[in-house]
């Protein structure tokens, strides 16, 4: 049962209690059993799809009916990450966990290039480090259809409403989300959130301190500095490094049109789109480095940012392409040819763009 007294409804995950029956939902969702269909049957006629609806239904009835706890869906997802980090990549490293203490609850901040992989990556190595998963802030841009909030929520994700209109609504917003991820973790639950709202699509990753003014919301309410106030927090960066970004011809082909034409305008289905790519495209090799916890007090914003700014910027780890992008032509010749295969892919006014996404970090490092 849904407690109409917790303050955090609208926005947390769904607890163990409420599990099945947001799975029955999902399962009695047309527009998700369609996707579904949609991508296992893209190349059937609408009959067999037709034909093959009840089934779905069934199948996920007798597959799902075990997951009645977070717990057991957090192991059911690493399984697919698993399978995922296999078939996708050339191998995830990790540095910087052994720092951590596992029983101890952090507020991780980290770039962001893929939506759904990001997070993910970070849990895995969490998990295989004996430390719990993290709730995971997601902005409700992605949540137009019920079946994503319900997959979100199932998930351990938690909504950031960035679709809050009037200032009222956004300091009301802005209150609730600030407090619940103070909640928690201090409740022994880790936060993962981007540095920002939205992917670098242009390789430069650097933090919003509007995000960090956000988490003192909830600060100023306990009438504390901001220094003291996310002091506590256990803030710790995380940085990200793809050797191959599989969205990375599209974010080009984005930045060049908005600055060609002045706006972009997204598909309907884009950042559905965008989070399948994400998932099944080729990584290469990834690696995720924890940073280390920020435990000085700054007393603003943008020096908070600033150093967080500078542990994501040192720890990202440099690939041949992202050297050759930034013009070391001293790299292996399939590095060349993949660049270039890249670029074939765009138009001419496209290039510095996917050029720049690769070498930004180079350039950050300096």
């Amino acid at each position: 049962m849904t407690d109409n007294t917790d303050p955090f409804v609208e926005i947390r995950p769904y607890n163990d209690d409420e599990i099945p029956a947001a799975i029955d939902r999902l399962i009695n969702d047309e527009e998700f059993i369609n996707a579904i269909l949609h991508h296992r049957f893209s190349s059937h006629a609408p009959w067999f799809k037709a034909l093959m609806t009840p089934m779905v239904k069934v199948y996920l009835k007798l597959k799902w009916s075990k997951l009645t706890s977070v717990e057991a869906i957090q192991l059911e997802v690493k399984k697919y990450l698993r399978q995922t980090v296999l078939s996708t990549t050339k191998g995830v490293t990790y540095s910087g966990l052994d720092k951590l203490d596992a029983k101890s609850a952090y507020l991780f901040i980290s770039n962001h290039r893929d939506i759904a992989m990001d997070p993910a990556l970070v849990n895995y190595g969490l998990f295989q480090h004996g430390h719990n998963t993290v709730r995971i802030a997601i902005g409700d841009n992605l949540l137009k259809k019920p079946c994503a909030t319900e997959l979100m929520k199932l998930n351990k994700s938690f909504i950031v409403k960035r679709s809050a209109k009037g200032p009222r609504e956004m300091m009301k917003a802005l209150g609730t989300l600030s407090a619940y991820i103070k909640h928690s973790l201090d409740t022994g639950n880790s936060i993962w959130i981007a540095q920002k709202e939205g992917r670098a699509k242009d390789g430069n990753d650097f933090t919003d301190p509007a995000i960090l003014k956000m988490f003192n919301v909830e600060g100023r309410k306990q009438k504390l500095s901001f220094g003291e106030y996310t002091q506590s927090l256990k803030i710790v960066p995380v940085s990200i490094s793809y050797e191959n970004d599989p969205c990375d011809t599209a974010k080009a082909r984005e930045l060049y049109e908005k600055a060609t034409n002045g706006t972009y305008e997204k598909g309907e289905f884009e950042d559905i789109d965008s989070i399948i790519q994400g998932i099944i495209g080729d990584k290469g090799r990834v690696h995720v480095a924890f940073g280390e916890v920020i435990d000085q007090q700054f007393e603003t914003p943008d020096l908070l940012a600033k150093e967080i700014d500078r542990q994501i910027h040192t720890n990202y780890k440099l690939f041949p392409i992202n050297q050759l992008a930034a013009g070391d032509e001293s790299v292996d010749s399939d590095v060349k040819q993949a660049l270039t295969d890249k670029l074939l892919q765009l138009p001419e006014g496209a290039h510095s763009y996917l050029i720049q996404s690769y070498a930004n970090p180079v350039r950050n490092q300096a």
